[in-house]
């Protein structure tokens, strides 16, 4: 059973990316990959947290997910959030964020839910459910993957930043505006928790949302192709192969996701 946290939270402003000089070589992603097996990207998340005791069967499958692919069609790309509610029930979840909670909370208000918990899945930024339910999550990465989405392509350009090209949004709703955020993740990671619910377990993780930063947006003609760039900078502590840039493209009031898209940091 999914453990059901305190009221919502007023919706507050995402957290920057943190700042540190690099040098990138190109590389190039694309959501349509051009072979015979290319799949739709759809984005999963998953707000977990290490204090809850019900959240690593969520986090298993979100792992299984990421790395077996198993629904045919669908390119799911994960992205696993930490709130910090958590955090006072006897364990700080390391890799918790106020940013994160204030997300969940952003969407809790637009599915109309009156609390937040954990674990809970969102598949497209359009259906929520708890996060263990295996066989509820594939058939809505299904019903997802069968719609088309615009193409998005990613490159790091020599001079640092992130490029983003997207193709016209003729998915979007008519007279909505659409959001375009870029998410640090990181894969690989493990703690072993020393108290709360899940004392004495040890937990791994993947996709974890380091950083989660809106890199601009695309107004209401949304029958142009777009392009801006993100400068995107990694922490010394965060292990560089594991990490990837997820950007994808999300409508400001019924939060649906148009376009998704990765790219590695260990292409750089």
């Amino acid at each position: 059973m999914a453990k059901v946290a305190r009221p919502l939270l007023a919706a507050a402003p995402l957290l920057c990316l943190a700042a540190l000089p690099q040098v990138h070589s190109i590389a190039r992603a694309s959501s349509q990959a051009a072979s015979s097996d290319a799949r739709t990207p759809v984005l999963v998340e998953l707000f977990t947290s290490e204090g809850c005791s019900d959240c690593p069967p969520a986090d298993a499958l979100l792992r299984r997910l990421d790395s077996q692919q198993p629904v045919p069609d669908a390119e799911v790309i994960v992205l696993e959030e930490h709130v910090d509610y958590w955090d006072s029930q006897g364990w700080r979840d390391p890799f918790s964020s106020a940013s994160m909670t204030e997300r969940q909370s952003g969407y809790a208000d637009s599915f109309g839910n009156r609390q937040v918990y954990t674990p809970m899945m969102i598949v497209d930024g359009r259906t929520e459910f708890v996060g263990s339910r295996a066989d509820t999550a594939s058939r809505a990465i299904e019903t997802a993957g069968k719609t088309a989405k615009p193409a998005m392509q990613l490159s790091w350009s020599l001079a640092g930043p992130l490029e983003i090209r997207v193709e016209p949004l003729v998915n979007a709703t008519r007279g909505d505006s659409a959001d375009v955020f870029v998410a640090v993740t990181e894969s690989g990671l493990h703690s072993d928790v020393k108290r709360g619910e899940n004392a004495g377990r040890a937990l791994d993780h993947t996709g974890v949302v380091r950083e989660l930063s809106r890199a601009g947006s695309i107004g209401k003609n949304s029958s142009v192709e777009a392009s801006l760039s993100a400068v995107v900078h990694v922490k010394p502590e965060w292990k560089r192969a594991n990490l990837r840039a997820v950007v994808f493209v999300q409508e400001r009031r019924s939060r649906r996701v148009l376009a998704a898209a990765n790219i590695a940091f260990s292409a750089q």
